[in-house]
């Protein structure tokens, strides 16, 4: 890539010398016609690696979209989802805490707390995303 820009700047370099070497032989009556023409060349040159950059970035965002969509998710999907899962999750907790603690004392609470944790670590997908490739991959040996 870098040697692509450089080739480039060669290019503009050149004809930035024949816009030069033009104004001395045609002289200063044609100064404005010939800078113009040379900031047209350069801003050609602009738009058209502005273009590359947006198409390149439009790309990559499309592989991302794909990619998640494969996964089984759309893109701002997760956060809401997960953030009402664990505000359900700590509500619940709160019956599910005193059951422990009259019937087990210490032990049912960690026990209990235990519980919830791993809950939300499986649903957010700390090792539930882990599991789910696995399991695709299993799914695709058997699919070829």
């Amino acid at each position: 890539m870098e040697a692509r820009e450089q080739a480039r700047d060669a290019e503009l370099k050149k004809e930035l010398d024949a816009t030069l070497h033009a104004r001395r032989e045609l002289g200063e009556e044609y100064e404005t016609a010939l800078v113009d023409s040379f900031l047209d060349k350069v801003e050609q040159r602009l738009d058209s690696s502005v273009d590359r950059r947006v198409r390149r970035q439009l790309a990559e965002q499309q592989m991302v979209v794909a990619r998640d969509a494969r996964a089984g998710r759309s893109p701002g999907e997760g956060w809401g989802e997960r953030f009402g899962f664990a505000v359900v999750t700590l509500v619940l907790a709160i019956p599910l805490s005193a059951i422990a603690v009259v019937n087990a004392h210490l032990p049912g609470l960690l026990i209990a707390w235990g519980g919830i944790v791993g809950v939300n670590a499986l649903h957010t997908g700390a090792w539930g995303s882990r599991f789910g490739r696995r399991r695709e991959q299993r799914d695709s040996d058997w699919q070829e």
